[in-house]
């Protein structure tokens, strides 16, 4: 069985870093999502497919 996830456990330099993550993913994704409608390549498309992932685990406090 998996614990309850509790934030405050990790240490504060990785809260930190999950903290500023939070903040900076999403403009990061909106500006990949943007390059990759006007110049699409297969690098492309996967790095915002990666990006889109990890934003999604940030916000539902998975990661």
């Amino acid at each position: 069985m998996r614990k309850n996830y509790n934030p405050y456990l990790l240490p504060p330099w990785l809260r930190k870093l999950r903290f500023y993550m939070k903040h900076c993913i999403i403009p990061l994704t909106v500006f990949q999502a943007i390059r990759t409608i006007i110049v699409p390549t297969t690098g492309d498309i996967l790095l915002l497919a990666v990006l889109i992932l990890i934003c999604y685990l940030l916000l539902t406090d998975f990661i």
